[in-house]
């Protein structure tokens, strides 16, 4: 078994999620007491939402490359970093390391593609729905067209990330919410809806609606494991 490297911290909350998935996938496919060989550099998330919120992205890679090269040097045959919108200095961390990256965004492409899914919508962070770096990989590299909800969606989007998910609060009336960004997105033609924040599932799942959701902390981990078991 290949040993994971995991980028994590945020959220912790997700975090909780990915280390999860991870093992479970992995005792999925072994059984018995087996379990995934994680390495994992955990940040401290107000660091990196204070730069976040400043806009010194060179900043945040800097800060997560140094991370990267901690969780190559404990042993990581290859990355993970756990959080979608981090993916914007993929490129930075990529470049610090000498292991691979599994990279989010490319990771839930495949698994559109795999189902047919041309048209699809798109949750997260202010910064990852409104920025290129998530959207254009989508669209650039797998043909895959992106819809994202309007102006006052987005904000009531980021904030219950920010202000409650990564808090671990769920409230009943920001699933409402959600559920009704979700309908409205795919009124508009989308066949699928991407919850492009790790954050997200803890809030919604396929259960609450009947539009095809895609998970991307479970995608992302499912991808992991196969990696590490291949």
């Amino acid at each position: 078994m290949k040993t994971i490297g995991l980028l994590g911290g945020m959220s912790w909350e997700s975090t909780v999620s990915y280390y999860r998935a991870l093992n479970e996938g992995v005792k999925q496919r072994l059984g018995g007491l087996h379990s995934a060989r994680v390495v994992m550099v955990s940040v401290d998330f107000a660091d990196i939402e204070a730069l976040q919120q400043r806009g010194e992205w060179e900043a945040c890679g800097e800060a997560l490359a140094t991370a990267a090269r901690q969780v190559e040097q404990a042993g990581a045959d290859f990355l993970m970093i756990g959080t979608n919108t981090m993916h914007k200095v993929a490129p930075q961390i990529e470049a610090a390391v000498g292991i691979p990256l599994v990279h989010i965004a490319d990771a839930t492409a495949e698994r559109l593609r795999e189902d047919g899914v041309e048209r699809v919508g798109l949750l997260g962070t202010r910064f990852t729905m409104e920025q290129t770096f998530y959207r254009e990989r989508l669209e650039a590299h797998h043909g895959i067209e992106v819809l994202i909800p309007d102006e006052a969606q987005r904000d009531t989007i980021h904030r219950v990330i920010y202000q409650e998910l990564c808090l671990g609060r769920v409230e009943p009336a920001s699933r409402r919410a959600y559920l009704q960004v979700i309908e409205t997105l795919a009124e508009r033609g989308a066949q699928a809806v991407i919850l492009g924040c790790t954050e997200i599932a803890l809030l919604i799942t396929q259960d609450d609606t009947a539009v095809p959701l895609y998970d991307t902390t479970a995608i992302h981990a499912a991808q992991a494991v196969e990696l590490a078991l291949a």
